[in-house]
């Protein structure tokens, strides 16, 4: 079977394909096309499939990652939404809650207010009315109110429309109504119900969640269908899967309907990649470091196993978004960061970045400012005739002109201008690293840290030093491994329901029959897209917090039968998982179920083991010998540096840094006081020499 990943970046497409039969795996690299990223991937894939020589209507399954969504949030570029709420409750999404992003601060961003997903004017009532708990019906639904309504929006140019009603956690049947009386008077409409993408209390984040849906949903849903077509016109063939939040993949009719699941889905997809790299090598704590051309996402996998992040985590661009999602934390810190001297004269590197076009001024393609990727080129850390395994030939005299500008605006000369910048850069993705570790109480020093993306394996030894972090590990194919990581995984669907029951009150027969509602559904959802019920993993989950307490912690609850005992475990877990999060935990407190959830995994094909290539001797991978920079024990200074072909490593044997090895999709740097080891699991480990 063939399985084609395709993980679109800011600035490259990476792409890669297996054969399960044969393992053969053979990766490849595109420019980012931003216009229309489907014209990349396609080209891509065929590209990718005739170097190898494989008709690519043979392959049978595509497994994508893709920024749309994300990059429409980020770029506050979606579509004209529309919003039909509950009279009373126009402005919740305005609102918010009595938290503020930044407590102490009166000039304050506030992305909801600042940038609102549906404008005021497009946020229209009806009469209708809930109760809880059990949502008996308070006031019957104003059915030709939503007629007026959709026929008000589809005046006002409204391209979608979110229907958010505020008691539909507990009962969806206004809400659906309401779907099918706007679909009669605005059939071109994209239609979101607040149920649908987030049937669960905390009315203004399910409706946040449910306006980002409608904001994005009109584009993701284009891009979706347009991708299909343009596949089929290739001659492909191929199932298409896209990565989800949630570490697994949906099926792309699924991701056209509720495309909000995929707002962390190529750094969901790294996160897998990173941890199957580890698993090839028996390391099972790990912090996933992947650093691209426009942003660094930071994840954590212990023991095998990725953490997701809780209600009060789940934030894309400023915006509360009520989906599973991988925790993982993102800043703006890639290879095109460009540095500069902001308003009050401080050196900084990033958040904004020079993407693909035009890139870094190394690229030759009309950029002309400085990018932490032409700082690496002048301090001799990149080859510039083996870029992309010398497919791209980078132009030096750029670089060294941008840096030369950057030295006098800094009044520091170009090494220390160069060094300058991978330095800032380094320092805000170690941070970022401790955000994950020392203030969630990990200890950094007791993980490895792997590094991959296309600037990853540059950076990872001396973030790594920063934080006292032991070894990194690079993964067979650093700059490819989050398309990897979608050739890891399986289909993955959730659901949820709000429960809010009370320990030494639990209507346990409510909660198993509610539980075995949410099966049913996942099973219906799975036999939908193909999976029998035999080859469906179904897990169980509750969200349980102390009474009284903001935010739930997630516990794993039994597949069994729900009994006393049984529902002890969970108390006990909760106890448990309170502790390690928080530090302390409190025994004779009350407990409360606030939400049940199951999550479904349907079984894809996956990549295996790859085949590890080694050479003879380190002299017979030398491919030149010269200058390099690095800053030691605070001195700035050029050593001379061993630049090595990855491939012609011979396994286990120790090369002492400064080295700069190459490879066609990354380089990797050994600093001074490091050294870089080929293991037998095809990954590369460096260690920091703990005499230096």
């Amino acid at each position: 079977m063939k399985l084609v990943g395709v993980d679109v970046g800011g600035t490259f497409t990476d792409l890669i394909i297996t054969d399960t039969a044969t393992q053969m795996i053979a990766i490849h690299k595109v420019p980012t096309t931003p216009d229309d990223p489907s014209i990349g991937v396609t080209d891509g894939i065929v590209a990718l499939c005739k170097r190898n020589g494989i008709d690519p209507g043979t392959v049978d399954h595509i497994f994508h990652g893709t920024t749309i969504a994300t990059n429409a949030v980020l770029e506050y570029k979606g579509s004209v939404a529309g919003m039909i709420t509950t009279e009373g409750y126009r402005d919740i999404i305005h609102i918010g809650r009595h938290q503020r992003p930044e407590n102490y601060s009166i000039m304050q961003d506030i992305p909801w207010q600042a940038r609102p997903l549906v404008q005021r004017r497009h946020r229209l009532t009806v009469s209708e009315r809930l109760t809880p708990p059990k949502g008996e019906v308070l006031k019957v639904l104003d059915e030709e109110a939503v007629r007026r309504a959709a026929r008000e929006l589809k005046a006002a140019g409204v391209q979608s429309i979110a229907v958010c009603f505020l008691f539909s956690y507990i009962d969806p049947r206004h809400e659906e109504r309401a779907r099918d009386i706007i679909l009669e008077e605005f059939p071109e409409a994209f239609v979101t119900t607040s149920a649908q993408v987030a049937p669960q209390f905390r009315e203004f984040e399910r409706f946040t969640t449910a306006a980002m849906n409608a904001f994005i949903g009109p584009k993701v849903h284009t891009y979706v269908n347009h991708f299909e077509a343009r596949l089929a016109g290739a001659g492909i063939k191929a199932d298409l899967h896209i990565m989800a939040s949630n570490g697994g993949v949906a099926t792309a009719s699924t991701v056209a309907d509720v495309p909000v699941v995929t707002l962390l889905s190529g750094p969901a997809a790294g996160v897998l990649g990173g941890a199957w790299a580890a698993a090839l090598s028996n390391r099972q704590r790990i912090i996933t470091f992947d650093v691209g051309g426009t942003s660094a996402d930071i994840g954590i996998v212990i023991e095998g196993r990725t953490s997701e992040a809780t209600a009060r985590d789940t934030w894309i661009g400023g915006y509360p978004v009520l989906v599973p999602m991988i925790d993982i934390h993102t800043i703006g810190a890639g290879g095109g960061s460009i540095a500069h001297v902001d308003g009050g004269g401080a050196f900084r590197v990033g958040p904004m970045s020079a993407g693909s076009q035009p890139g870094p001024a190394c690229y030759a393609r009309g950029g002309n400012r400085p990018t932490v990727t032409d700082a690496n080129l002048v301090l001799g850390r990149l080859e510039k005739d083996n870029f992309l395994g010398g497919e791209m030939t980078l132009d030096e005299a750029a670089a060294h002109r941008v840096i030369s500008e950057l030295a006098k605006q800094v009044k520091l000369d170009k090494l220390e201008a160069a060094e300058g910048v991978i330095t800032i850069l380094n320092s805000n993705m170690a941070n970022a690293i401790r955000a994950k570790t020392v203030q969630k109480g990990l200890d950094p020093r007791n993980f490895a840290l792997v590094a991959f993306g296309g600037a990853g394996p540059l950076h990872g030894a001396e973030v790594a030093a920063a934080l006292n972090i032991p070894e990194v590990v690079i993964p067979p194919h650093p700059g490819i491994t989050s398309a990897a990581g979608l050739l890891t995984t399986d289909i993955k669907y959730d659901q949820i329901k709000t429960e809010f029951q009370v320990k030494g009150s639990v209507d346990l027969a409510k909660v198993s029959v509610d539980f075995a509602q949410l099966e049913a559904l996942l099973v219906k959802q799975f036999a939908a897209d193909g999976i029998a019920r035999a080859d469906v993993t179904l897990q169980r989950f509750g969200d349980l917090r102390y009474v009284g307490q903001g935010y739930e912690l997630r516990v794993p609850f039994p597949a069994s039968k729900l009994d006393a005992a049984s529902l002890e475990r969970a108390w006990t877990a909760f106890h448990e998982q309170h502790k390690q999060e928080y530090g302390h935990f409190f025994v004779d407190s009350p407990i409360e179920i606030v939400n049940i959830r199951v999550t479904g995994i349907g079984g894809m094909p996956k990549i295996g083991k790859p085949e590890v290539k080694a050479g003879a001797s380190v002299e017979g991978a030398l491919v030149k010998r010269g200058q390099s920079a690095f800053r030691v024990n605070g001195l700035l200074g050029t050593y001379d540096t061993a630049y090595y072909r990855r491939e012609l490593l011979p396994l286990e044997t120790l090369v002492a840094g400064p080295a700069i090895i190459l490879q066609r999709d990354t380089t990797t740097v050994v600093p001074p006081g490091w050294s870089a080891e080929a293991d037998k699991g095809g990954n590369l480990i460096l260690r920091a020499d703990r005499k230096a």
